[in-house]
């Protein structure tokens, strides 16, 4: 926090007036089911995304993003999507929808910084804007409650960048709690907090480090045929959505889906359904279990929506290798990103150990940290008042 009030005062001369942080995410289990508006389980990463905003005198818009030392700059008549602003886009998609629900503001000077990775399906992206979207509540006062908060955050992204984003990351960085995960139905927006209690096992994440420069496309794709398959199988009855469907009745639809459609909308039923199960297997403390889905997660992830790829199948399949591995899995669009694996503390230094032989094979170096369960969105300082 201190670090990123030096930057801002000297990038702008003054202190920032308030400051807001938002954590990245880390899904435990539901992969490719919020477009479905399945179920997810996620929790906060430690790492997080911090704003710090003061205001004007005049209406010009100023950017710097601290931790890459880059400027953009607009003003407020002009808040529109650029594709050259980049970063920028997330903060003034913030300001944007705010304005569009009637909430009004001059000036501001907003540096970011933060320790989330980004571009691996961690939420960085999310934890920016909510970051930014709890900074302005506080800076002015805006009677806006949470829930308003994270529609604005997924609007700036969905609507002003034209990202075709769910609203899972911003709902879990606002809503997560210490030591818990977030079980979500993102077809009624109901959640409840789920505690961990892991014992001596941790949930390590693997950065492979691998490019996803293609997956958001590929990811495009497969929904497109999942939502084709679905039609082929509605029939006349249109109400009915992929997750009303058995696994069973998927496979007794072979004669009116394709391979792939069939594999795909597999996957999708078969994950919402893994996500139910590992609840009640963290529930019961119960990690053997809660392992075996991971893997089965994988399994599927690998041969029916096909995302995974050779790097990732290398890190899972090491882990799972170590005794004291519960489950890894892929997380993340797919394509590369990371895996996440749930290990006995004791076993992580082996982990490591071995994860130099990837580097030799792939090229690619390896990066890996501890999730801490962590809480959600929340004022880190603020002059307000």
């Amino acid at each position: 926090m201190k670090d990123l009030i030096a930057r801002h005062v000297a990038e702008y001369g003054s202190e920032p007036e308030v400051m807001a942080s938002a954590p990245g995410v880390l899904n435990l289990m539901g992969e490719h089911t919020d477009f479905a508006e399945g179920y997810v389980l996620q929790t906060a990463l430690p790492h997080t995304v911090e704003v710090a905003i003061s205001r004007r005198k005049d209406n010009s818009l100023r950017f710097y993003a601290a931790d890459v030392h880059e400027r953009k700059r607009t003003t407020v008549a002009n808040l529109k999507y650029k594709r050259e602003d980049r970063w920028a886009n997330y903060l003034k998609g913030v300001l944007y929808e705010l304005l569009q629900l009637g909430y009004q503001f001059r000036g501001l000077n907003i540096s970011f910084g933060g320790t989330v990775p980004q571009g691996i399906g961690l939420g960085a992206s999310a934890a920016v804007g909510l970051a930014t979207a709890f900074a302005m509540r506080e800076l002015f006062g805006y009677n806006i409650e949470d829930i308003k908060l994270v529609q604005v955050v997924y609007l700036s992204e969905s609507a002003f960048i034209g990202i075709p984003e769910q609203i899972t990351d911003q709902f879990v960085a606002c809503f997560a709690k210490q030591e818990s995960a977030v079980f979500l139905n993102l077809h009624t927006l109901e959640y409840n907090h789920l505690p961990l209690r892991i014992g001596n096992a941790r949930f390590v994440v693997t950065n492979s480090n691998v490019n996803q420069n293609y997956a958001k496309e590929e990811v495009a794709e497969r929904y497109r045929q999942c939502e084709e398959g679905i039609e082929k199988l509605q029939g006349h009855d249109s109400g009915k959505t992929i997750l009303d469907f058995s696994e069973q009745e998927l496979k007794q639809g072979t004669d009116l889906l394709s391979e792939a459609e069939r594999r795909l909308c597999l996957h999708v039923v078969g994950e919402n359904r893994r996500v139910i199960e590992s609840r009640s297997a963290l529930l019961q403390q119960d990690l053997v279990s809660f392992g075996k889905i991971m893997n089965r997660s994988q399994e599927s992830l690998r041969d029916n929506f096909e995302v995974s790829c050779p790097e990732i199948d290398w890190l899972v399949k090491r882990a799972g290798e170590l005794e004291g591995c519960y489950g890894s899995r892929l997380v993340g669009p797919g394509f590369g990103g990371c895996t996440v694996t749930l290990l006995e503390e004791a076993v992580i230094e082996e982990y490591q150990r071995r994860l130099e032989d990837y580097e030799r094979i792939f090229g690619f170096h390896p990066d890996i940290f501890v999730c801490e369960p962590s809480s959600g969105a929340k004022i880190i300082f603020s002059k307000r008042g």
